[in-house]
């Protein structure tokens, strides 16, 4: 158990506001009591798994309300984690681009280097007061493994990480230190080898081993009640961002940006803003390189509503039903998949969604990195892309704020091999020849 030495009032502390509960949105409560947002979420899951989500639900409902839990939770956010992350006002990137006034939330100046960890902290949390043994995950760019491999170090559990084949090789520095951290790392060669196929797996693990295993899930998806954990959790982005933008500005945002992959990123920061509808929020999917199938991730054009591992959202499937292969230059939002709120919010008209193409992330990527010295995740510059289109068309006084939800030097062999880079092609081929 941590001990926080100082008091919760402690304007020095950060942000001491409870975790949020059930958000209110034009009156309907989000979710109901049986996890549906609308006509999305719910709990689609066998039989055998029901007592075991009864169960985390109860406890969640139970210990985001003490105190205690929620001070240990803050004593970690805060110096575990190094919370509250800046805000930045991206001077540079604001001129160059004119218009708006950037501003940057610097989630990937976090432990673990992206948002990944304010869920998994908190689960890890919770799975220490439900008394589990062992932790479990899923995880595609690679963030969350590494992230649940932190936690589970800290919290003394053995992790298992399961990972699709893909996302190995191409995400294979967190890979490394996952396994640094004591984390076993599973590559799952079945189906596409990516992020929906680790999902299955560790829902598989979970099913066989649900007794002593806590599964900590990486997103605001599942079945429930996990996109309500993982949205309180993250919620804490939201908040800071109001609190900072109002020392800095004295007023809210007037759009706030973010990536979607299933949402865990965007559902924070857009959380604090659900009920202020001068504020536009804007998640950016996967565009990848074209429309066919298997070149993008575009769930809201392509995509239909239907029951995916444990809950309904909108899903790349075909006529018979079934998941289609899907592509990001970032392995963090190629999933077939989007959290059940954000089907909510978009059928609602309070989200819009967009996408940005690969070749538009890439120069988001650089464009950030020469401008502010900032290096962005490949997942993070969907959003910057779609951001370089948008100040240009507002006005000197407007301001935006970009979720950068983790920073870029986990992709340097994505950045490197999409700019044939000769430099470290050749350091690469030195290294595998012991020529260094």
């Amino acid at each position: 158990m941590t001990d926080d030495p100082r008091s919760p009032q402690d304007p020095k502390g950060g942000d001491s506001t409870p975790i949020r509960g059930l958000d209110q949105l034009e009156g309907v409560a989000l979710p109901d009591a049986q996890g549906h947002y609308g006509e999305y979420g719910g709990r689609y899951v066998p039989e055998m798994l029901a007592p075991a989500l009864e169960e985390l639900t109860e406890a969640y409902l139970y210990w985001r309300g003490q105190e205690d839990f929620q001070r240990d939770l803050r004593y970690l956010y805060e110096n575990y984690s190094g919370r509250p992350t800046p805000l930045y006002f991206a001077k540079n990137l604001s001129e160059s681009l004119g218009g708006a006034k950037i501003y940057l939330k610097q989630e990937g100046l976090g432990a673990t280097g992206a948002h990944k960890i304010n869920h998994a902290l908190g689960q890890a949390l919770l799975a220490e007061r439900m008394g589990k043994k062992r932790i479990i995950c899923e995880t595609g760019a690679g963030q969350h493994g590494l992230a649940s491999a932190t936690v589970a170090a800290r919290f003394g559990l053995p992790c298992t990480v399961y990972m699709g084949e893909v996302d190995v090789a191409r995400q294979a520095t967190n890979v490394f230190w996952m396994r640094q951290l004591g984390a076993k790392v599973v590559p799952v060669s079945e189906g596409t080898r990516t992020l929906k196929d680790a999902v299955n797996a560790a829902m598989k693990d979970w099913m066989w081993n649900v007794e002593e295993t806590y599964f900590l899930l990486g997103s605001a998806l599942g079945p429930h009640p996990y996109p309500m954990i993982v949205r309180d959790l993250q919620s804490v982005v939201g908040r800071e961002v109001r609190l900072q933008l109002n020392q800095f500005e004295g007023r809210l945002p007037d759009y706030v940006v973010a990536c979607v992959g299933g949402g865990s990123n965007a559902i924070g920061i857009f959380n604090e803003f659900l009920d202020k509808p001068e504020v536009k929020l804007v998640g950016v999917e996967a565009g990848g390189t074209g429309d066919a199938p298997g070149e993008h991730a575009r769930r809201f054009l392509g995509g239909r509503p239907g029951v995916v591992e444990g809950y309904k959202s909108y899903f790349l499937q075909n006529d018979e039903g079934q998941v289609q292969p899907t592509h990001s230059i970032s392995a963090g939002l190629d999933y077939a998949g989007i959290g059940p709120q954000h089907a909510w919010l978009r059928d609602r008209k309070r989200v819009e969604f967009t996408h940005a193409l690969d070749h538009e992330v890439i120069h988001a990527f650089q464009l950030l990195a020469q401008k502010e010295g900032i290096l962005a995740a490949m997942e993070s510059s969907h959003a910057l892309a779609h951001v370089i289109k948008l100040a240009p068309t507002l006005s000197k006084d407007e301001i935006v704020v970009v979720n950068l939800s983790g920073r870029g030097d986990k992709d340097i062999f994505i950045v490197a091999e999409y700019l044939d880079d000769p430099d470290w092609k050749q350091y690469c081929k030195n290294f595998a020849e012991g020529k260094l």
